[in-house]
């Protein structure tokens, strides 16, 4: 398939790496059809401010939207907005919608995301889509009470805005250390630190064994009262929909670094697992950067281009007066550095190696430039013993 193919590409998906596929393959020539499904009414919006400025109340909804009108209007979409695919017949080349519609494709890119994952017992508030952060929002404020259960990125994020705005808050999280599978347990001993600084009633090494009226019910059985709660525990990808259909699906589409997860069938965003070259392993990144560029790989290469998809992954949070950014993949690494700032004032940069590579630096409370070396770092497989002997040499 070439850019001037008129032929008919299905984008399951109306999500940011979604429309970044769309808008890739018209910038790159494509002239056919492009079909662009998603399950949620609304066209195409920014998802990572649901849990920080719309949460909050310092943005309105109509901030949202990834483009405007005109914007869209001019890719020529056969939009299809509120329609759920529930099938895909890749010998065919058809994807199936609910309402029994069979779309037609010659290329098809996967977009479908992640959906949060529940808790037994009575039905709590979730994270995911707007309709889900303006609920949740009615229900902060001074004199609430919420239980947030998962102090993971959104969780501590959700904590953090509900406490800004007078609510307390309970944080419940299985672990010893929050986030220590991904920032080490120096850093996430320091996250923790912040939340009961601001008042947050942090209980770690805790369980939830099912929500229940008034509260969560805990593994020893007792219950943590709260008017509201958060269910925080992480994420599946979407990928029912493509049972029997002969695609890879694991912990989401298994592609190869191309994103291609068979003959004419790409992956992209949250739900698409894939190999990164850079790294040497397969990863599925649940970030609004790696969507995005994911999309725009995922087009090309439908096209024709055939280019690996390897880049260093980047994520950011803001916590309370915290702006925590991060480059590489953490999870799983074997060591964390201090190379720059100190901790205890929560203003530093962390480097993280994992075999014989850096592979990820965080920063807390710094300028964005001090991070940009360590990626290029990162990108060229900078050996750890190099990144050692700078940071003595720095400290002598």
């Amino acid at each position: 398939m070439s850019a001037t193919t008129t032929s008919r590409v299905v984008i399951v998906g109306a999500s940011a790496a979604g429309l970044a596929a769309a808008e890739t393959l018209r910038r790159e020539g494509h002239t056919g059809t492009i079909t662009l499904i998603g399950d949620e009414p609304a066209a195409p919006y920014d998802r990572p401010p649901l849990s920080k400025e719309i949460l909050s109340g310092a943005w309105s909804p109509d901030r949202l939207p990834l483009r405007n009108r005109a914007d869209l209007d001019a890719l020529g979409l056969d939009a299809r907005y509120g329609r759920e695919a529930i099938g895909v017949n890749v010998a065919e080349g058809t994807v199936r919608l609910a309402d029994g519609t069979q779309v037609p494709y010659d290329g098809l890119i996967v977009a479908t995301g992640v959906r949060p994952r529940r808790l037994p017992g009575t039905p709590a508030h979730i994270l995911r889509t707007l309709d889900d952060a303006l609920a949740l929002k009615d229900r902060l404020g001074p004199g609430r009470t919420l239980a947030v259960v998962g102090a993971g990125f959104l969780g501590a994020e959700a904590a953090s805005v509900a406490a800004g705005l007078g609510t307390q808050v309970t944080l419940l999280e299985p672990a010893p250390v929050p986030l220590a599978h991904a920032v080490g347990e120096d850093v996430g001993r320091m996250l923790a630190q912040v939340h009961l600084d601001h008042g947050v009633d942090l209980r770690t090494g805790t369980g939830v064994s099912e929500v229940v009226p008034g509260g969560v019910r805990l593994g020893d059985g007792s219950v943590v009262e709260a008017e509201t709660v958060l269910v925080a525990i992480g994420s599946r990808p979407n990928t029912e929909w493509l049972a029997g259909s002969s695609l890879p699906v694991g912990d989401g589409l298994s592609c190869d670094m191309f994103c291609s997860a068979d003959r004419g069938v790409y992956g992209a965003g949250d739900v698409a697992r894939w190999h990164n070259p850079l790294f040497g392993t397969s990863m599925r990144i649940e970030h609004r950067t790696n969507a995005a560029e994911q999309g725009m790989a995922a087009a090309r290469n439908l096209l024709g281009t055939r280019r690996p998809f390897a880049p260093v992954p980047y994520f950011w949070s803001d916590q309370y007066d915290m702006k925590i950014r991060a480059y590489g993949y953490l999870r799983g690494h074997d060591e964390m550095r201090i190379a720059e700032g100190s901790l205890e004032e929560r203003e530093f940069t962390a480097v993280y190696r994992t075999g014989d590579r850096l592979t990820g630096v965080l920063a807390v409370g710094m300028p964005p430039k001090t991070t940009r070396p360590w990626q290029q770092a990162i990108a060229a497989r900078t050996p750890w013993h190099q990144v050692t002997s700078l940071l003595e040499g720095a400290a002598a």
